[in-house]
């Protein structure tokens, strides 16, 4: 399973997901440590706030985006191309992987500007599935 961590300075979880132009790819299983496999440093208009929605996004091999935040908008996107939007107060990304494959992944904090779902999508993303 692929699996994208919005990730502006590469090091830790990034709020804002529609607005991120930076990912850390990793290729997760269940029962073993995820693999870094890539990295997105997108250009602003392929940001998926920006995304004119013709043709193909870097983002649509992966399974699962993790944020630290996001909004209703980004989710829907996210989830008419098949790519499940999951929202987290963790900030690592390797240990947001790894809860996330074990269905553990703590969910962020509601935002009272944002009217997103905790959790993300709160759809059957098929954690642990792989």
């Amino acid at each position: 399973m692929l699996i994208a961590v919005a990730s502006q300075n590469f090091r830790t979880i990034t709020g804002h997901a529609g607005k991120t132009r930076r990912f850390l790819v990793f290729d997760a299983a269940p029962g073993r440590a995820p693999q870094e496999i890539q990295r997105l440093d997108l250009p602003k208009e392929q940001s998926i706030h920006e995304f004119s929605e013709q043709g193909p996004h870097p983002l649509d091999v992966v399974d699962v985006v993790i944020a630290g935040s996001a909004g209703p908008g980004f989710i829907s996107r996210m989830a008419s191309r098949d790519v499940c939007a999951i929202t987290t107060a963790e900030t690592d990304p390797v240990a947001a992987v790894q809860a996330y494959l074990a269905g553990s992944l703590a969910p962020a904090a509601p935002h009272d500007d944002e009217a997103e779902e905790e959790g993300g999508c709160n759809c059957s993303c098929g954690r642990a599935a792989g």
